[in-house]
């Protein structure tokens, strides 16, 4: 049985303040910097939650939007 994410906005109110800081992460690098950065991101994410239940839930759930 698969585990099911939350619907919930658990970064309110802080959903903004993350993207303002996301967003400036990428600028000057070129693609393969980015995507780089973008790798070892969810490396790090991943291992906070260290659920693996939870990151195959939220795997499956990206490659379906």
């Amino acid at each position: 049985m698969s585990k099911t994410l939350s619907m919930d906005d658990r970064l309110q109110p802080h959903g903004d303040d993350f993207y303002e800081l996301l967003m400036p992460a990428h600028e000057g690098l070129d693609f393969a910097q980015s995507a780089a950065l973008t790798a070892r991101l969810v490396l790090l994410l991943a291992n906070e939650i260290g659920d693996f239940d939870t990151l195959a839930a939220a795997i499956e759930r990206a490659s379906k939007s």
